[in-house]
């Protein structure tokens, strides 16, 4: 618990480095028992003016955007009691650094899933479907049936892997499962194993899953074990014509390896809604890739999922502030989790 403890002479200070979406925003212009400073912007708070505000902060509110470092912790204020992400994942905070000054880290997990999952579903469909190509060629001018031209495939029959069998894998396999598919597998933790069953999920080594995986969907936490988990060997050993979807965190996938084994034929398509770095520069070759599809980070970016995440981060930043028990706090420094 922290040992900062607020003065009595002045309200508690709240930063939020962004605007949240437009209901949550109405309740966060509506509290009384804090003042609130934050950047009237969709786009996350400059980097000086975060570390300059977290010097009189009793909590922040920030986002996946804000690197919460050991620059940032040095620039922690006496007072500072609570960072509230406004995300499940909190591998932008440097949770050991932050939890050794006494301040408390929460997350928000759980109230994303369904919109996550979804997601992966629609990325999926458009690598298998081929829907970049079929866009390019209608935004062109051209289209019309053509029997032997833009083929996709099916999921009817075909093995589903999943990496990671938290609540956003086992949503996104109930999900493709009515499409057809044959079996699923899964890789990572086997702490959730008892998810599997009602999936008719099988628990399998990561080289057996991309061996016979024809869609392999990455849903797992970004970790010092999955920073780089697809490279160049996990690649090889896929199918040529398998799917690969990341909608975790972006650096469990080497990109240089990634664009090789597409040029080369090694996988059919790719499909991203996380990349490294992100944004990927506008001249990265995988966003021009024809059989590579990149989404900008839309996984819960559904006006209820905004909204349900940013009221939950606020109610874990007064919480925090106020030393009650959060709705939901990042425990001991562990794994950084990007998906559950």
């Amino acid at each position: 618990m922290s040992s900062n403890t607020p003065s009595l002479s002045r309200p508690p200070v709240l930063v939020v480095t962004c605007q949240l979406p437009a209901l949550a925003q109405q309740r966060l212009e509506a509290l009384t028992d804090v003042e609130v400073r934050q950047h009237g912007s969709l786009q996350s708070m400059p980097r000086a003016a975060l570390l300059g505000a977290l010097a009189d902060a009793d909590g922040l509110i920030c986002v996946l955007s804000d690197r919460i470092d050991a620059e940032a912790v040095q620039a922690f204020g006496p007072r500072l009691r609570v960072v509230s992400t406004v995300s499940v994942g909190y591998d932008h905070v440097d949770v050991a650094a932050v939890q050794r000054r006494g301040v408390r880290i929460g997350n928000t997990p759980g109230v994303l899933t369904d919109a996550t999952a979804d997601t992966t579903v629609l990325l999926a469909l458009m690598a298998a479907r081929r829907a970049k190509q079929a866009l390019a060629l209608a935004e062109g001018g051209g289209g019309g049936f053509v029997l032997a031209g833009e083929l996709g495939s099916q999921f009817t029959g075909k093995a589903l892997g999943i990496i990671g069998l938290g609540r956003i894998g086992c949503a996104t396999a109930a999900r493709l499962l009515p499409f057809g598919i044959a079996r699923v597998v899964y890789a990572g933790s086997r702490a959730h194993a008892e998810r599997a069953t009602p999936l008719g999920a099988e628990y399998v080594t990561l080289p057996e899953l991309l061996r016979v995986a024809d869609i392999v969907c990455i849903c797992c936490p970004l970790t010092e074990q999955t920073a780089g988990l697809i490279g160049r060997g996990a690649l090889a050993s896929m199918k040529p014509s398998a799917i690969l979807v990341n909608t975790a965190r972006g650096a469990i996938v080497c990109h240089d390896a990634l664009l090789e084994a597409l040029d080369a034929g090694r996988i059919a398509h790719a499909a991203l809604d996380v990349t490294d770095p992100e944004p990927l520069p506008v001249e990265h070759p995988l966003l021009r890739h024809p059989r590579c599809t990149v989404l900008p980070h839309i996984g819960s970016a559904t006006e209820e999922t905004r909204s349900a995440m940013a009221n939950l981060a606020i109610d874990n930043a007064l919480a925090g502030i106020q030393g009650r028990p959060m709705v939901a706090e990042v425990g001991e420094p562990g794994p950084k989790a990007s998906a559950d």
